[in-house]
């Protein structure tokens, strides 16, 4: 029995990031071999087991064989008589297909440490077609591997999309979709994951909302870059250099889905598409089973970005009432991440990335100024039931009133 390091461990190693967690392969063991050395299995498909001390998964080498449609649709084959070779070339990029030996030697059939070299994501073999899962995952790591240079190999992104043509990503299941979605938008360059998925054709089988985007022009004097597609993608680039958090990066990105419904004749014009984009984020975060958080937070920044960037020209009536709308007393954070998403979405155009954006700030100040107005006891014995909030309201409208005067130029 015979076991090696695998997958992404040796991948990040060589390309000196580092290494999270280990996965291992055992050549040449049994079942029986390792449960009698004390390994727990947990494998459902397939056997995996955990080592008894680290708890690192160990799976037996094994082939797969596909026998219908979609990603859950093949049969394994595992067993001593597998070979190391084998069982690489069932992996599906040649940078996830390396293993490294207990004495240090790799073990490298496929290529992978060239394509290490020449920063490509190449398929290992034909059989690469076979997995729909695999359209996703190769975008996620062009989003993660961005930074260091990584592209999609020309003939891999051909059989991406023969496999979108052949309809097999429709076989995806939703929760799937989301989690390798998530993960992207925690990469470092999460907009190369749609890029990606738009230039196999998967963008538009799977976020239809998001793809009826490009092609959709907008107002040059506001928006240089003209085309909406283009303008949520670089809001998502800036999305991702202003915070870690990946809800404020999924608000960034579907900030706009009202604009692909605008009716052409219409265009550059886009009246009403805050609403219509929160609509169908409801609808794609129920379809993609998306968690409630994330639906939250782009509601808000779909609905209020408009008003966010022409804070300074707000009564401070229109204010309260944007915060009250927003929850904004009650989740003060909430609101200071969707600040941050409509912070991107004015950075996220041509010639604007570097701008100052002095709306966060002070529309940050007006709702802390009218937070600190709370009721005093006195308050409540001498004001009766609405007259408290009435009154409380009256003097949060003078509260904003005084930091939209101090913000006034001169």
């Amino acid at each position: 029995m015979q076991v090696y390091l695998v997958g992404g461990a040796v991948r990040d190693a060589l390309l000196g990031l580092p290494v999270r967690e280990r996965d291992w392969v055992v050549v040449g063991g049994t079942r029986e071999e390792l449960l009698a050395l004390g390994y727990r299995e947990v494998g459902r498909d397939f056997p995996v087991f955990l080592h008894p001390q680290t708890h690192e998964e160990y799976a037996l080498a094994r082939v797969e064989r596909k026998t219908a449609p979609g990603y859950r649709g093949f049969e394994f084959r595992f067993g001593a008589e597998v070979t190391l070779q084998e069982d690489l070339g069932r992996r599906d990029l040649t940078i996830n297909a390396i293993a490294r030996a207990a004495d240090g030697a790799l073990i490298d059939p496929y290529g992978g440490r060239r394509d290490l070299a020449a920063r490509l994501l190449r398929h290992v073999s034909g059989a690469f077609i076979e997995d729909p899962l695999r359209v996703l995952r190769v975008a996620r790591f062009a989003a993660r591997f961005a930074s260091l240079g990584f592209k999609v190999a020309d003939e891999t992104l051909a059989l991406m999309r023969a496999i979108v043509e052949r309809g097999e990503v429709c076989a995806l299941v939703a929760e799937r979709v989301w989690q390798e979605t998530e993960l992207a938008l925690r990469a470092g360059a999460p907009a190369e994951y749609f890029r990606v998925l738009r230039a196999c054709g998967a963008l538009q089988v799977i976020f239809p909302e998001l793809d009826a985007l490009f092609g959709v022009p907008q107002p040059p004097a506001w928006h240089p870059e003209i085309d909406t597609g283009i303008h949520t993608l670089m809001v998502l680039e800036q999305a991702a250099r202003l915070s870690d958090d990946c809800k404020v990066r999924f608000a960034a990105l579907v900030h706009d889905l009202g604009k692909g419904q605008t009716p052409p004749q219409e265009w550059p014009r886009h009246h009403g598409h805050e609403n219509r984009g929160v609509a169908l984020i409801g609808a794609l975060a129920s379809r993609l089973r998306i968690p409630a958080q994330f639906g939250e937070l782009a509601s808000i920044v779909a609905r209020c970005h408009g008003l966010v960037h022409r804070a300074f020209e707000l009564l401070p009536a229109t204010l309260l009432e944007l915060f009250e709308q927003a929850d904004a007393f009650r989740r003060p954070q909430r609101f200071d991440a969707a600040l941050i998403a409509c912070e991107a979405d004015s950075r996220g155009r041509t010639g604007f990335e570097m701008r100052p954006y002095p709306q966060r700030a002070y529309v940050t100040a007006a709702r802390d100024a009218a937070a600190a107005i709370k009721p005093t006891q006195q308050d409540l014995a001498l004001y009766k039931g609405a007259e408290i909030a009435g009154e409380m309201r009256r003097r949060r409208r003078v509260a904003i009133g005084a930091v939209r005067a101090a913000a006034a130029p001169g």
